[in-house]
């Protein structure tokens, strides 16, 4: 006898917890690194508007699969098509959540060690240069690296074993709330210093002539990684709704609402601090965990500062990870008929193995390259040059072509409030969308000159 599919408790836990998936390090520490190295304002101002133009669309026809199939990706696109080549999109979702969270896991174990450090006494701000030494000397140690990162999976699987709604749905609830506070609040100090302004002016005053190309390939880019299409999050948390009671539309533009909220806020966290103390913004992905530490070492009381950011940190990384692990457990559950502990500790197994020559790529294996990229390296570039925005680009077309714009718009409307899918959306989700996702896939894959 096949067990009642899990059900949300409520509109809102599905938000909460579906906007915990979207808000994680994409926007705490991907997003402001990608806005220092391509001109500020210019960047956010094109970012802001892809989310719109492109990652509502996307997401809500994520959400839509998820709720037709009732069933996660791999075995709902199976059911939904058959042996046709878009059975694709639950592979390549899975293979990017997979991947990601391989990785993800690693840097959740460095945020726990920093923010463990700093909490204890044990953090030592100094300059940017001494913050850069020591986290590379961190994250040559597989061994430290491993010690933090596996209590940080033991409580996520602990988390995702209470279930849907005592699980997953409980914790957005908690967390969600903390998180944007949190902002709120580094926001509001980082304001406070001398010459913070400048930081804001640069960060929110657009140059135009800082724009290019590859500007608006980041940008969306970033909106793929940051929303989380193609993860199979989006997927799975729709296929959890009820068939016909649930908001899809007006559900996915408040959470990439909140989700770009996040990003600009992360962003009015970290510039004008960077601007007042006079640090460069454009360090590239050392700004989280080097140009942010060498910061608190000129802050008075800089290893409370410290904790506190890391804790707000480590709470971004935990939301998204949670989500997942939750969606990686659920396609066990689908597609292999176990119960939810036994799919989840499987994965969890799976993942901290994978994760070993990973954490083993900034050691002792460090030598080792594929395709010129360490292990590491090669682990984001195939899940987000790869899996994540061809299945986007998957998803699009089988929306455009196979499930056919109306049927698509009928589905999802079903339960929508105000906001619905109109016919305006139609050359959006025909030809915008594949488009622009299709240019985004050539450029990830080296073929765009």
């Amino acid at each position: 006898m096949n067990t009642p599919r899990e059900r949300w408790g409520s509109p809102l836990g599905f938000i909460l917890a579906t906007t915990g998936f979207s808000v994680g390090l994409g926007n705490i520490w991907r997003f402001p690194y990608l806005v220092g190295e391509n001109g500020g304002g210019a960047f956010l101002l094109i970012y802001v508007l892809l989310a719109l133009l492109i990652g509502i669309p996307l997401f809500t026809a994520e959400i839509s699969l998820g709720r037709r199939a009732q069933a996660t990706p791999l075995a709902g696109m199976r059911k939904l098509v058959g042996r046709s080549p878009f059975r694709l999109i639950g592979w390549l979702g899975a293979g990017a959540a997979f991947l990601i969270m391989a990785y993800y896991q690693l840097i959740m174990g460095w945020i726990a060690a920093y923010f463990i450090r700093a909490f204890t006494g044990g953090y030592r701000a100094g300059s940017v240069q001494a913050a850069a030494e020591s986290f590379a000397a961190f994250t040559s140690r597989p061994g430290e690296v491993l010690a933090y990162t596996v209590p940080v999976m033991l409580l996520s699987g602990f988390i995702i074993t209470r279930g849907l709604r005592r699980g997953i749905e409980r914790a957005a609830r908690l967390l969600i709330p903390v998180l944007f506070l949190s902002l709120v609040g580094l926001g509001i100090i980082s304001l406070r210093f001398d010459g913070a302004w400048e930081g804001v002016r640069w960060y929110l005053a657009p140059d135009f002539s800082a724009i290019g190309p590859e500007t608006w390939l980041a940008a969306l880019g970033q909106a793929f990684y940051s929303i989380g299409v193609g993860m199979m999050g989006a997927f799975v948390f729709g296929s959890y709704l009820h068939t016909r009671k649930s908001n899809i539309p007006g559900s996915a533009a408040t959470i990439v609402a909140c989700d770009t909220i996040a990003a600009i806020l992360a962003g009015l966290v970290m510039f004008p601090a960077l601007f007042a103390f006079g640090l460069e913004p454009d360090q590239g992905a050392g700004l989280l965990f080097v140009t942010m530490t060498g910061l608190f070492g000129r802050l008075p009381a800089g290893e409370v500062a410290a904790a506190f950011f890391f804790f707000f940190v480590f709470i971004a990384g935990l939301t998204s990870g949670l989500a997942l692990l939750e969606a990686l457990a659920a396609s066990a559950m689908d597609s292999l008929g176990w119960s939810r502990r036994r799919s989840l500790w499987a994965v969890v197994a799976m993942l901290l193995l994978a994760g070993v020559p990973l954490a083993l790529g900034f050691g002792p294996w460090q030598a080792v390259r594929i395709g010129g990229r360490g292990l590491f390296e090669f682990a984001d570039y195939v899940s987000g040059n790869i899996f994540l925005t061809v299945g986007g680009l998957a998803i699009s077309l089988y929306v455009a072509a196979v499930w056919g714009f109306e049927r698509f718009r009928t589905e999802t409307n079903q339960g929508a409030g105000r906001l619905r899918v109109t016919a305006a959306w139609g050359p959006v989700m025909r030809f915008v969308v594949p488009v622009a996702v299709g240019i985004v896939v050539l450029a990830g894959l080296g073929l765009l000159g």
